[in-house]
């Protein structure tokens, strides 16, 4: 049976992928920074729960172990993320206010926390017989969007967000053609309805989850190295 880590997965789109994923045979962790909201996201859903912060190198190390005990893993989503993160919590700050402090609070969980869990899963994954990674990206990293007038993208005036799933999308490539054997790929959900927004986005995370599922599921012959929403290839 396929073992599939999400981290993030007790609410929203993780949470969604995580059903969808179990409806469709894995053996799927709810990874969660609250243990018990993790533990009540995976009796509801059929799963199994790892308590993950993923800025945390003790508790990832922590998930490593517990996750290898029972034998592996197959399928690890990078779905855990934050936007920008400011003094007052987490707002839109544009470029005449952003501070090295904002970038570096973003940065921690949606780049460093990626890799982190990245680097210690490899060897899990490596010895999969069809290893995936998802990372859950924006369309807001990718620069040509951003830099053409008239996209929804065009008009987002934050900075540290952007820059952050910008960044995933250059560990994804770069995983990709180091990693051969493995299926990895950056997804964008969409504007989706979560906490992540204050839900202001404009789709389901019925919705939003599709491309996620989508690639968590691609086998041996599936793209890798790729920037996909549900529509297809995205322009980096």
């Amino acid at each position: 049976m396929t073992a599939t880590l999400i981290t993030g997965a007790n609410k929203g789109l993780g949470f969604e992928t995580a059903r969808r994923l179990v409806s469709a045979g894995h053996t799927v962790y709810i990874g969660s920074r609250d243990a018990e909201r993790g533990r009540r996201a995976a009796e509801q859903l059929g799963a199994r729960v790892v308590r993950l912060d993923i800025t945390d190198d003790a508790s990832v190390a922590a998930a490593v172990e517990t996750i290898a005990a029972d034998g592996g893993l197959d399928v690890l989503i990078n779905n855990a993320g934050i936007q920008e993160e400011s003094s007052v919590g987490h707002v839109v700050v544009g470029a005449a206010d952003l501070t090295a402090d904002v970038m570096r609070k973003t940065f921690d969980t949606n780049v460093f926390g990626t890799v982190r869990v990245l680097h210690a899963f490899l060897p899990l994954l490596q010895r999969s017989t069809a290893p995936v990674v998802v990372n859950v990206s924006s369309g807001l990293a990718s620069l040509t969007s951003v830099a053409t007038s008239g996209t929804p993208a065009y008009a987002y005036p934050g900075v540290a967000y952007p820059a952050s799933k910008t960044v995933v999308n250059m560990l994804t490539v770069q995983y990709a053609k180091a990693f051969p054997n493995m299926r990895i790929n950056a997804v964008e959900p969409g504007f989706t309805k979560t906490d992540l927004n204050a839900n202001t986005g404009v789709q389901t995370v019925e919705q939003g989850a599709e491309i996620i599922v989508r690639m968590a599921l691609v086998g041996p012959d599936g793209p890798t190295g790729g920037y996909f929403d549900a529509e297809g290839a995205l322009p980096w």
